[in-house]
């Protein structure tokens, strides 16, 4: 049973941990040396520290240590979590080597594995529940690094990805209350509130980056939720609401890969072709461009939660509005059409055409006074 009062608390305690564990954490990424130094492919001019996700977690254990939750997997995720940490900390200290960096995630994944947090069983439509037997394993481990690699990928500019990762995290919490998945709840409102402390910091203009440190924490923490809630979830798609609720950083990553497979580079090289700077270069502001992308993660994650109470009718018409969307958004970014945005275009003319009328009483009004 979950304790409402409980939930409040701790997330003050997290977000209130996390605003003000930053300070500190601020001065010891200059002190060690722990900076982001622009480049050209990045977006900021002034050199910046990182090392925000220390805080980040700070802020969450606070909340988890109040609550004290009970779960046979606790351990193993806390272990896994400090093991993504300690590695993301080596790379905004040292900026390590990719392959070190994928072998922190590799030994966190595969500890939470061993103990047995997997997808067991998905849900399709007319074949009802599958059983994954070996291939559990397998998708687990794939889940697990793909989502924490997605969220680092998304990490290109001020406040994106702690308000990307807090969007999702409200989603799938609003789940967790409803099926009443205690660790769950426990895990989403804790980093809710470490990340809603921490972005009073990060938003733009940033004064701290969360680093790997964070990014590849919180996308760590998502895969782990998502696994021990929506996985579980016995609905007509259980096996694409993680998907649709983080449409944005999967879509984004799947996009990366893509263009570096045509490109033949290696999918570990990073680039200036993320989404959020395609939306940088086709002319949105710094901070508008993290908000488009945060409303179409919250539409999206409107989406899932709506999936998860659907019926197959309705989940296909759920489908069709989040393939719209995804489109809107590649058209917003100049993923597609050749760099046109002719639905775009179209939703901007409609919106003239339906407040035009509206406008010219306003200006009459104004010249009859």
């Amino acid at each position: 049973m979950l304790n409402y009062v409980d939930l409040t608390i701790a997330f003050l305690i997290s977000a209130i941990t996390a605003l003000l564990i930053t300070f500190p954490v601020k001065t010891l990424a200059v002190k060690i040396g722990a900076m982001d130094k622009p480049n050209h492919r990045k977006i900021h001019q002034q050199v910046t520290p990182r090392l925000g996700g220390l805080a980040i977690f700070v802020g969450a254990l606070f909340g988890m240590l109040y609550l004290q939750p009970r779960h046979v997997f606790i351990d193993e995720i806390l272990i896994g979590s400090l093991i993504i940490l300690i590695t993301g900390a080596l790379d905004d200290k040292y900026t390590i080597r990719p392959l070190i960096k994928l072998s922190g995630q590799i030994v966190a994944a595969s500890l939470l594995i061993y103990a047995g947090l997997i997808i067991e069983r998905i849900t399709i439509p007319l074949l009802g529940v599958v059983e994954l037997g070996f291939l559990g394993p397998v998708l687990t481990f794939f889940w697990i690094i793909g989502i924490t690699n997605a969220i680092n990928l998304i990490d290109g500019l001020d406040g994106l990805a702690t308000g990307v990762t807090t969007i999702a995290m409200i989603s799938i919490f609003a789940m967790a209350i409803v099926d009443t998945q205690v660790l769950v709840a426990y895990l989403c409102i804790t980093f809710i509130g470490a990340n809603i402390g921490f972005l009073y910091h990060n938003f733009y203009p940033a004064k701290i980056y969360m680093g790997d440190t964070g990014s590849n924490l919180l996308g760590y923490i998502i895969a782990i939720i998502s696994i021990l809630g929506l996985f579980k979830n016995i609905t007509f798609f259980s096996f694409i609401i993680p998907i649709v609720i983080l449409a944005v950083p999967i879509f984004d990553t799947l996009v990366a890969m893509i263009r570096r497979l045509y490109n033949k580079e290696s999918i570990m090289t990073a680039d200036r072709r993320h989404i959020h700077y395609q939306l940088i270069d086709a002319g949105y502001s710094h901070p508008k461009t993290v908000v488009i992308i945060y409303l179409f993660s919250a539409l999206f994650g409107v989406i899932g939660i709506l999936f998860s109470e659907a019926d197959l009718a309705i989940s296909l018409v759920f489908t069709a509005v989040m393939i719209f969307l995804l489109h809107i958004f590649a058209e917003l970014a100049g993923l597609v059409m050749g760099g046109r945005r002719p639905v775009v275009t179209m939703l901007r003319r409609i919106k003239t055409f339906l407040f035009k009328p509206f406008k010219k009483r306003k200006k009459s009004r104004k010249s009859s006074d």
